[in-house]
Order: C-alpha cells, then structure tokens, then sequence
C-alpha cells in the first residue's frame, strides 16, 4: 500500500508474460550486450534451451517472429528469463517464470538457473505458484488479497498452524507417497 524500497545494484526482471521483440534466438538472449561464449552456453544451458536450438533451423540465429508467435509459450518465458540471466543483474525478480513450462522443465529451471545455476550467488525475488519449490527458499513471504499474511521458513511456515501450512503438509504427504 505504501512505503519505500533502496536497491543497491542492477536489477533483472523476468516478466509473467515474456516480453519477446522481432529478431533471433541470440538477439533476444544478448539484448545489445556484447556476447560472451561461456557465458552465453552457460544461459542457454540453464535455461533448458538446449534441446530447442538443436531442433531449429538456424539454431539461435533462427528469426522468431512479432512477439515470439513461432515460439511456445514455455520457450518464450525460457528465452526471456535466459535474456534477464544474461544480463547478469545482482538482483533478479522472477515473476512466475514457471508458470508457462511443463512440471518437469520447471524442475530443471528451478534447480539448475534459479537455485544451483549463475543466479545463485544473486539475490533473487520468486513469485510463484508452485508450492513445490518452497522447502527450498530461504524465505516464504505468503499473500493474501495483496497483505502480507505471513513471513518465514519453509519450517516457520508448516509450523504456524495455519491453513496454507495445512496445505503444505498435505501437498508433501502427496508427494512422500508417490
């Protein structure tokens, strides 16, 4: 509702809905940088584009189309979030980068880029739906009709007794079970 808010570094952001300007695969991802290879196989690897670039024509030269019409939903929130990668920020908000792609994708996404990958020695901010991911934050910030409603550990969460702890703990029986 209100306050304020002091950054100090670069901020990256990787939008909900990818953001995706007429051009190639590698102009998207480097966005005027200039390119460096390690890191750009790195990005493309943490970003599970890999196997995409391989089934292109013209692999990340490749012209995509206004607003990314020849690319899928899951590889345009890939190829924008390896653009904000790229862009090495101290600080990345992730903005549901894994809604788009298919649970398995995610996985990797969330384990090699976002926790494991470049992005983690980088403070990141994760906005999610995905309640798997959870156990694995340093902190969950939970909201409700735009209040912060609780704010913890994974631990300090599941513990509170609340009803999205609740959740939690029936979500990991679930999980334990399969």
């Amino acid at each position: 509702v209100c306050g304020s808010v002091s950054v100090n570094g670069r901020i990256g952001y990787s939008s909900q809905h990818a953001w995706i300007p007429n051009g190639s695969i590698r102009d998207n991802i480097l966005f005027g940088l200039p390119m460096d290879p390690k890191l750009y196989d790195t990005v493309i690897k943490q970003c599970a584009l890999e196997p995409d670039l391989a089934n292109m024509p013209d692999g990340d030269y490749t012209l995509i189309g206004e607003k990314g019409v020849s690319l899928s939903g899951g590889q345009k929130q890939r190829l924008s979030l390896a653009r904000m990668v790229y862009s090495d920020p101290d600080i990345a908000l992730l903005d549901d980068p894994l809604s788009a792609v298919d649970p398995h994708v995610g996985k990797v996404l969330f384990r090699d880029c976002i926790l494991h990958g470049h992005l983690s020695t980088k403070t990141r901010i994760l906005v999610t739906h995905q309640l798997n991911v959870l156990p694995h934050v340093d902190k969950i910030v939970v909201m409700q009709n735009g209040q912060i409603e609780q704010v913890g550990t994974y631990n300090d969460i599941i513990t509170s007794g609340t009803a999205f702890a609740t959740l939690l703990l029936k979500i990991a029986k679930v999980e334990s079970e399969t």
